[in-house]
């Protein structure tokens, strides 16, 4: 069956498994990227650029086992959601909704297969995180107020916006444009190398 075909025939139950199961593993990822620096206010800002250094095989991973439309959005949608739930900044969840469907309409656009396209799926996908963080330049009393009402301690907050610097949004975005499109390339190379030849894709 071709790949428009089974683009056409939509999600099977086999697919939101497994696309489910992946989402938690990109979700894993990313805890662990925040979890890096997240515990420093004043490396905080760096998160973003190691968020996108380790989920990229994953999301590469996620295309490759399930090449249709959905999926991306699925997983934007859930990790949004978690984020919430836990009380990240309500920007970056909606940004994770958003960019979803963006990163899922341009891959798409290849049928899922081109590889270019992919990666840049994945580097504007990534670039959600920076949303939470770029509030602080554009609303800051509603981005530390938000913060500290969800269990942020306020001494944290403090020396987060004493550590914060105009150049830093603008670096934080190029930053995290480099790490994902690294990340998403080893990806690519880590499913071609190992993955296919395992049948796992």
């Amino acid at each position: 069956m071709s790949n428009s075909q089974q683009m056409k025939k939509g999600l099977s139950v086999r697919d939101l498994i497994t696309t489910g199961i992946l989402a938690a593993l990109y979700m894993v990822c990313a805890m662990i990227g925040e979890a890096i620096f997240g515990f420093f206010p004043v490396l905080t800002f760096l998160c973003p650029l190691s968020i996108a250094l380790l989920c990229g095989p994953v999301y590469m991973l996620i295309l490759a086992k399930v090449p249709k439309h959905g999926p991306i959005i699925v997983t934007g949608i859930l990790v949004g959601g978690v984020l919430f739930v836990l009380g990240m900044y309500w920007s970056m969840c909606l940004a994770y909704c958003i960019l979803g469907v963006v990163a899922d309409l341009l891959a798409g656009s290849g049928n899922f297969r081109n590889k270019g396209r992919n990666l840049l799926s994945y580097m504007i996908f990534v670039l959600s995180p920076v949303f939470s963080y770029g509030m602080l330049w554009f609303d800051r009393d509603a981005y530390v107020q938000y913060l500290v009402e969800k269990g942020t301690e306020q001494t944290y907050m403090d020396t987060m916006v004493s550590t914060a610097q105009n150049w830093m949004l603008p670096a934080m975005i190029i930053g995290v444009l480099i790490c994902a499109a690294i990340s998403g390339l080893v990806g690519q190379k880590l499913l071609k190398k190992h993955f296919e030849k395992a049948g796992v894709v």
